[in-house]
């Protein structure tokens, strides 16, 4: 009797999704298959991703890394690829030609030509709120340390300044029980961070046309409203939508100046969400309160970044999803993709 040879799977990784991790959840779900797995791990995110479409040959290819020679090497005549970064143009799936099914480990396939990988009948499967549950909690992490001065009293002691005069009854943080907390998104993380806000005991507004509130959140007094009204109301507004035409630049000078004066700004979610410049100049008018940014237009930002040098803005460099849950769930998820693809399942999560 024959035997039969094992089915290849190719797994690149990087620094954050590492493929030790992939490889464990692929060995622990598909223990039923012969496979043979080959791994690499990317750089990143010690050195930079791709992040516009510059490249030649990576049209429509945005957050990648690694080169087209480097992805046909490493993926080979596998029959399967479960990565993070690595890019899939046209040009690249015409050098792969056993490639069948690519688990991409994020929420969307944004390093892949998903119209080639249709014409070439690849299927590709994402990984839809793998860093949900972390970016919920950094979102609350971001809004008390600008609302209750974290930031500034970290930046004063950085310097060697003991800001005292942050106990000042006209410069203090307000409490978040009194507060109206207005979210624009009720995807994974939204509904998270709904249900994070409701211990501290402040209104919470939300806003998303085309998403009903759960019974649970209506029966605890949340309320879903328009975009005009949560401009109008909020003390903090948090942004949570996906980017799409109608998204973009959704806070522009427009918009920010609808907002309270007082008001605090959240993005934990993209960068196109934002009109930057316009913020800066709402910023150093005095318009709102505080700002708390987390990705980007441009990243990584550069040093001479005009919004850096606000005292009242605090920034991180992209790390909300950064959590080993998050890689841990992700290479979970693609593993069960890969598992059900052996035993001539449908996917659960088809791009």
């Amino acid at each position: 009797m024959t035997k039969t040879s094992p089915r290849k799977i190719a797994v690149i990784g990087d620094r954050f999704m590492l493929s030790s991790m992939f490889e464990e959840a692929l060995r622990e779900r598909c223990k039923l298959v012969d496979i043979a797995i080959t791994t690499h791990d990317f750089p990143w995110p010690d050195q930079p991703m791709e992040h516009g479409y510059a490249v030649q040959g990576m049209d429509g290819l945005k957050e990648y890394m690694g080169s087209a020679d480097e992805v046909v090497e490493l993926t080979g005549d596998a029959e399967v690829l479960v990565t993070h970064l690595a890019p899939l143009s046209a040009s690249i799936m015409e050098r792969l030609p056993a490639l069948k099914l690519v688990a991409v480990s994020r929420g969307g396939p944004v390093n892949i030509d998903m119209k080639a990988a249709r014409e070439r009948g690849i299927t590709v499967v994402n990984t839809p709120g793998r860093n949900a549950s972390a970016v919920a909690e950094f979102t609350i992490g971001a809004i008390l340390a600008e609302t209750r001065n974290i930031t500034r009293g970290h930046d004063g002691l950085r310097k060697g300044e003991y800001r005292g005069e942050l106990y000042r009854a006209d410069v203090t943080g307000r409490e978040l029980s009194e507060m109206t907390v207005g979210l624009v998104g009720y995807g994974e993380v939204g509904r998270r961070v709904v249900k994070y806000l409701k211990a501290f005991g402040c209104r919470i507004l939300v806003c998303d046309p085309y998403v009903q509130l759960s019974a649970d959140d209506l029966n605890d007094g949340v309320i879903q409203c328009s975009f005009d009204r949560i401009l109008e109301e909020s003390d903090v507004l948090s942004l949570h939508p996906r980017v799409t035409p109608e998204t973009t630049r959704m806070m522009n000078a427009e918009t920010l100046r609808r907002m309270k004066k007082d008001a605090t700004l959240v993005n934990t979610a993209r960068g196109p969400l934002m009109d930057y410049d316009a913020l800066y100049a709402v910023m150093k008018e005095g318009h709102l309160r505080g700002a708390m940014l987390e990705t980007f237009s441009v990243e990584p930002v550069p040093p001479d970044w005009p919004l850096l040098q606000l005292p009242n803005v605090t920034l991180t460099p992209h790390i909300a999803g950064a959590s080993v849950k998050t890689v841990r769930y992700a290479a979970g998820l693609a593993a069960e993709e890969v598992r059900r693809y052996f035993a001539g399942e449908g996917p659960l999560n088809r791009c």
